[in-house]
């Protein structure tokens, strides 16, 4: 059964419970009945040949989510700092403030950690938000410990072999309320980016940008986004830090390369492992293009890329990194469609983007490059964690220049991801624009279509590369330039994203800090007038954004 979340996570909406009683207990019974983690199976198992059951003596991680301590006084919060209008708009809190305020209790910190240990695993790092917790044992120990049976599992259509539980996880009643969700029961590789390459762009090695099909530079996408003149008044995102969520490593001497290519000298990137890091380089392309369009639009802001496994656990461990550090500005191009998260891995992550937004971290997320079907299958649905309330998902644009390289006009990219989401209300940001129950995707946009793409430097040559993929990090870089100004001004970081562009998106300012997108198709949604799903509100006129916003 499939646990929904359409009426637990938007704004205003109190959750569901996220942990549900798979055996009642009798009346007569002197102990309560375990319970079991209802949708904790991944989906992908329904379409995979199983195998054998995986080597007793194999060592699998695992990463427990634990349950929040009071969610109906964190919506509360989440309201009054999101609302313009509430005295406690934008007074966010510390990690500490809300580890100590909504992180799980110390007591129930012990009553996992004590079971676990009993079971015969080696609990590790408790995350500094006090909701995340590592774990490590043989396969038996982790079967043993949840109720569960690991098995091999190919999946044809993906070209994987992996493993993974083959019923939901089970919890002694104990600890069952103390947890939301066990993740690392399988290691299947199922986020992907949303990156595509101009294929009549030709690839070359030069140590210069290329000659012909070039892509956007930083030159014109400043100038097409309207920040030359904030970067030139010393507005470059210095001091900010820009935090990439990525499932792959990168080659920082394609990024030296390209900065060389157009004379940027920004802080070299750092790298912040989560999960145990990873070393697979299959999507460094998508790393690479998400560190240069932040470097070209935001020179002196601070890379620091989050790389983490492409698994569930993996997954996890990232957005727990990223809220525990508290990095006021995320951009992440990777996602998965809705009905390929397992429920209970959906409540764990936006608990993390609940916490994202009450510490007023600015999370932008590739909204897709597959229109209107995201999962493929002829029908509609939308990208996750684009969809969640709390984040901002960010869809794709057909941008077009002057001669002078200024911007002309945009249309709906046909790629841009947008649509309803299937599992989240309608958060309150969201109400005048959406009269339906379940989220709008996505929120902004920015250029994506790899026809008018970004000259990029990845896997040693100059390519030319857009999707949804380079509309996120576009939007963090302009976050970042902006977090800048207002500091140096002594005004509000950006913050909440959602509750800073849906303010200025319907204020009388509109058309001023935004490039209205009317026409465009995703498939079967139409871009128009003011909000759509193919483009959201739009794109960013950034000086005018900025004075908006900042004077």
């Amino acid at each position: 059964m499939k646990l929904s979340l359409r009426s637990a996570v938007g704004l205003l909406a109190a959750p569901l419970p996220i942990l549900a009683l798979a055996v009642a207990s009798p009346a007569h019974a002197a102990t309560p009945a375990p319970a079991a983690l209802r949708g904790d199976v991944l989906p992908a198992i329904a379409h995979a040949h199983r195998g054998a059951q995986i080597d007793a003596r194999q060592s699998i991680p695992v990463t427990l989510s634990l349950a929040l301590r009071d969610q109906a006084g964190l919506t509360a919060f989440l309201q009054k700092v999101s609302d313009p209008h509430s005295a406690e708009y934008k007074h966010y809190l510390t990690v500490k403030q809300f580890a100590d305020r909504f992180g799980a209790t110390a007591q129930s910190v012990r009553r996992v950690t004590d079971y676990l240990r009993s079971q015969g695993l080696a609990v590790g790092q408790l995350s500094a938000n006090h909701l995340t917790l590592q774990a490590r044992g043989t396969a038996a120990q982790v079967e043993k410990a949840f109720g569960t049976t690991l098995a091999t599992y190919h999946d044809a259509s993906a070209k994987q072999d992996f493993y993974a539980n083959t019923s939901a996880p089970v919890l002694p009643a104990s600890i069952a309320a103390d947890v939301t969700d066990v993740a690392g029961l399988n290691d299947y590789a199922h986020y992907h980016s949303d990156l595509a390459r101009n294929a009549s762009a030709q690839a070359t090695s030069d140590a210069t940008p290329m000659a012909t099909h070039p892509g956007l530079t930083p030159a014109h996408a400043r100038t097409a986004y309207n920040v030359a003149s904030a970067i030139s008044s010393g507005y470059t995102g210095s001091g900010v830090t820009v935090g990439l969520l990525e499932f792959s490593a990168y080659s920082q001497s394609d990024v030296t390369t390209y900065d060389k290519g157009y004379s940027l000298t920004p802080p070299a990137p750092t790298v912040r492992t989560a999960g145990g890091g990873t070393t697979d380089t299959s999507g460094e392309d998508e790393v690479e293009l998400d560190i240069e369009v932040v470097q070209a639009l935001a020179p002196q802001a601070s890379v620091k890329v989050y790389e983490a496994p492409n698994s569930d656990a993996g997954e996890l461990a990232v957005y727990a990194a990223l809220v525990s550090d508290d990095v006021p500005v995320i951009s992440t191009s990777w996602g998965e469609y809705e009905a390929g998260e397992t429920p209970s891995n959906l409540t764990a992550v936006n608990t993390d983007l609940q916490e994202a937004s009450a510490q007023g971290q600015s999370f932008y997320a590739a909204s897709g490059d597959s229109g209107s079907d995201d999962a493929g299958n002829g029908g509609t649905s939308v990208d996750f964690p684009a969809s969640d309330p709390y984040v901002s998902g960010t869809g794709g644009t057909t941008l077009s220049l002057t001669s002078s390289g200024g911007w002309s006009k945009e249309t709906g990219w046909s790629g841009s991801g947008g649509g309803v989401s299937s599992e989240f209300a309608t958060p309150s940001f969201q109400s005048k624009v959406d009269t339906g129950s379940y989220r709008y995707v996505p929120d902004i946009a920015a250029n994506a279509d790899p026809s008018s793409g970004w000259s990029v430097y990845s896997e040693g040559a100059w390519d030319e590369y857009g999707g949804t993929s380079a509309a996120a990090p576009n939007w963090a870089a302009f976050t970042a330039i902006y977090d800048s100004e207002a500091k140096a001004k002594g005004k509000p970081a950006f913050g909440f994203a959602n509750a800073t562009i849906y303010a200025l998106a319907q204020s009388s300012n509109y058309s001023k800090a935004f490039h209205d997108v009317t026409s465009g198709s995703n498939g079967a949604y139409k871009a128009g007038t003011g909000y759509d799903r193919v483009t959201g509100w739009g794109t960013y006129n950034g000086a005018n954004f900025l004075s908006a916003e900042l004077g």
